[in-house]
């Protein structure tokens, strides 16, 4: 049989290709690193996180990126097996320990018998005998591929920046000033309840640091980049400042559902939250603290907040840029490319935001290669369930003309017939709802069966 072929080993392309050769289909994995890097990865692992380390609410019956996570695991999901397998205390969101949870999937992959690996950039459009490819080369795809497909498919690139936050050394924390706790004590365990690292600021010291921070200087863009527009889910914090100073306090830094234990009494004007970044506890990053500040003013304006007076940085925000598909009007409802239907895409350069999105649309790209090489035919998920929703989104839902990159939520569900008045209540029913159906499409799709990533 001949192997499918997956570029890029991320999110979507490691899901993919697990997808593939856990149903038979022998699969090459092309990754371009570490012969060639991006502005964003520092490793030559798969699925690699670069911006955050946090998958998102756990919440598998009132969130909708939580429903996601427990299809994905019903359907053997490798990127949420290894999650789970790597996972931080975070009151209630699943984070992960990240160099773990990337060294575990490069085993899982690399040592699966029908895994193929070819490291190397593909400078254009693969070969026309690779007659069934998986692009899943995500938001930083290379310039040669990235123009070769705008070349196909007439159309203009679509593209946004997207800003990495930074982390910090937990021993250079002052815990005189700050103190754990997650939002309204959020939490089953003692270690959810106390899944954060607060640092509260007055309002003194709040309007002196969204000063300096609008004041800062930022990375200058190239002539041609300075129109592209930002992904409204992972804005810099400078342009959230910029839009007025109350946007923070009511954003990142809300205040609501904490209390100071140095002074309950007070109740502080604006708070940063800082999430555990590996097991071992050594490092925290900075919760939606996206920025595009140089570097030297990042030191000095972060350090202006309570508690991080003398914290040391163990890396610095930055910027990259993100290209996506107008996949509405370029994709089919397979993901395979109109113009070329030998080529799939997967993952965040069709329209998805977010890693668990990602990875959700390389599980379905992998099973519809593999129904394809191995001649059963596959409908896509049903429309009620996580994996429906955004496929029918990237594939169609949404309007070419203002297509932008979306987070799944149940907003891109059907609606319910007889919807109950409360938010939870609402909720339930959408996930309750959505977990029959993926059930019986996972069941006729083969999906689930168990797993080598077992017996690593």
């Amino acid at each position: 049989m001949k192997p499918v072929r997956v570029i890029g080993a991320g999110m979507a392309g490691s899901e993919a290709a697990w997808t593939l050769a856990e149903a038979g289909v022998p699969v090459t994995i092309h990754e371009m690193r570490p012969e060639t890097g991006t502005a964003a990865h520092e490793t030559d692992g798969f699925a690699e996180l670069v911006c955050s380390n946090s998958f998102r609410s756990d919440d598998h019956e009132h969130n909708a990126v939580g429903l996601l996570h427990e299809e994905m695991r019903r359907a053997g999901s490798l990127i949420l097996r290894m999650a789970d397998a790597h996972a931080l205390p975070a009151g209630g969101a699943l984070a992960l320990d990240r160099t773990a949870f990337s060294r575990a999937v490069t085993e899982a992959l690399t040592s699966h018998p029908l895994v193929t690996v070819e490291r190397g950039e593909l400078k254009g459009l693969p070969p026309e005998d690779w007659d069934s490819v998986i692009v899943a080369t995500g938001p930083l795809t290379a310039p040669g591929l990235a123009g070769a497909l705008g070349a196909l498919t007439g159309e203009a690139n679509l593209a946004f920046f997207d800003a990495i936050a930074p982390i910090v050394h937990f021993d250079t924390v002052d815990l005189s000033r700050a103190w754990f706790q997650s939002r309204y004590d959020k939490g089953d365990t003692e270690d959810e309840r106390k899944a954060y690292l607060n640092c509260p600021m007055n309002r003194a010291q709040y309007d002196a640091f969204i000063a300096a921070l609008i004041a800062a200087p930022k990375t200058e863009f190239h002539e041609w980049e300075k129109d592209t527009p930002y992904f409204e889910g992972c804005l810099p914090i400078e342009t959230m400042a910029e839009r007025g100073p109350e946007t923070l306090r009511h954003g990142p830094m809300k205040p609501v559902g904490l209390t100071n234990p140095h002074d309950p009494q007070v109740k502080p004007w604006a708070v940063l939250q800082l999430r555990r970044e590996n097991a071992l506890g050594t490092l925290y990053n900075l919760v939606g603290f996206q920025t595009k500040m140089r570097h030297g003013a990042q030191l000095e304006v972060f350090r202006l907040i309570p508690g991080l007076e003398q914290a040391e940085f163990a890396r610095l925000g930055g910027v990259h840029r993100n290209t996506f598909l107008n996949s509405p009007k370029l994709l089919d409802a397979e993901m395979r490319l109109k113009a070329r239907p030998s080529l799939r895409f997967a993952g965040q350069i069709t329209g998805v935001e977010g890693y668990v999105e990602s990875a959700a649309m390389g599980l379905l790209a992998g099973a519809f290669a593999a129904a394809g090489r191995l001649g059963r035919p596959l409908a896509p998920p049903p429309v009620e369930t996580a994996h429906g929703a955004l496929l029918h989104h990237i594939c169609g839902g949404a309007s070419a003309e203002l297509f932008q990159p979306m987070n799944v939520n149940f907003g891109l569900f059907p609606p319910l017939e007889a919807a109950p008045r409360g938010k939870r209540e609402r909720a339930k029913v959408y996930t309750d709802r959505a977990k029959a159906a993926f059930e019986s499409w996972r069941l006729a799709a083969g999906l689930g069966e168990p797993s080598r990533v077992e017996a690593l």
